[in-house]
């Protein structure tokens, strides 16, 4: 798959702060692109700097195969953490004129946004300031503004701060509808159950530096420990859990299952087979749960950014 957006050895300093050291992201056409790291990690330096707010001060970065320069700007749409409307201005109004500065004409404005405000059912917050909105309503409406011209790529940072979970649910929907018809996301959040729902790619930054990027998946293979939760019917559960200690790393579950089951957590040995312990199960009992326990970006993010220390 074509990269639309390649971010080289980009280096940013401030003073001797270094905020980012020699970063490097490949991000495919049509992904949503989880770009993750604590508070103070360089993210939103490398985000400032994609939409050329800020220049690095070493690297390159290339946009559908082309240098990132100025024209590129009606090729981004960016959902700053931070919301920039005019808060004494209309809605209808400020989207009015923040389409123009994107390239669009006011008749194709007009009818883009009327599209948007019916399938979001908030026609009638045209004439409102956005003052008069609350937090969610006005993040509503930013998120329009920053999809409206179609761009290729569209930058999302923190995108769900504000909204209560059905609209947030109903946000995370549009911007896999977007990504769908062709758009490229990063995605920038701390939320990790995001991540899991919304992510193909992503890279991991902290203190200037990238400690880890990849497809979601090749990475959680990497970080997995093959440990399985257990749950089984049996009439010795001391001699069962005796005698998988003697072949396995045994350690207490922290699942409920309905019933009075045996619960644990079983960890495969360097010689070991899943299915040599789930041979030994069916054999001891009634199996109840077998589920291998996957690494969540959750349990990643915490790991990787551990062993960075």
């Amino acid at each position: 798959m074509k990269n639309l957006l390649e971010v080289n050895n980009v280096v940013k300093k401030y003073g001797d702060f270094t905020a980012l050291n020699d970063v490097s992201i490949h991000i495919p056409k049509g992904s949503v692109f989880g770009l993750l790291g604590p508070n103070g990690a360089g993210k939103t330096s490398l985000i400032r700097i994609i939409n050329q707010i800020t220049m690095p001060d070493s690297g390159s970065i290339f946009i559908d195969g082309e240098a990132l320069s100025p024209k590129h700007t009606a090729d981004i749409g960016y959902l700053p953490e931070e919301r920039g409307l005019y808060k004494s201005m209309k809605v209808g109004e400020q989207a009015l004129y923040l389409a123009q500065l994107k390239g669009l004409s006011k008749s194709e404005a007009k009818k883009r946004l009327k599209y948007w405000f019916d399938k979001f059912d908030i026609a009638a917050w045209w004439d409102k300031k956005i003052e008069e909105l609350s937090k969610g309503m006005a993040q509503k409406v930013q998120f329009i503004v920053t999809v409206l011209h179609q761009p290729k790529l569209l930058i999302f940072d923190e995108p769900f701060s504000g909204f209560d979970p059905i609209n947030a649910q109903l946000i995370a929907k549009e911007i896999l509808q977007l990504r769908d018809e062709g758009a490229t996301i990063i995605f920038s959040t701390h939320r990790m159950e995001s991540v899991e729902e919304m992510c193909d790619e992503i890279a991991l930054i902290d203190e200037s530096n990238k400690i880890l990027d990849g497809k979601l998946n090749d990475i959680k293979r990497e970080f997995r420990t093959n440990t399985f939760q257990v749950g089984l019917n049996t009439v010795n559960p001391k001699e069962v859990e005796a005698k998988l200690k003697e072949n396995f790393e045994v350690f207490p579950a922290d699942f409920k299952l309905l019933g009075n089951e045996l619960t644990m957590n079983v960890k495969l040995g360097a010689t070991n087979s899943a299915n040599e312990l789930l041979s030994f199960l069916t054999n001891s009992g009634e199996m109840q749960h077998f589920v291998e326990l996957i690494p969540s970006a959750n349990d990643i993010f915490i790991q990787a950014i551990n062993k960075n220390k």
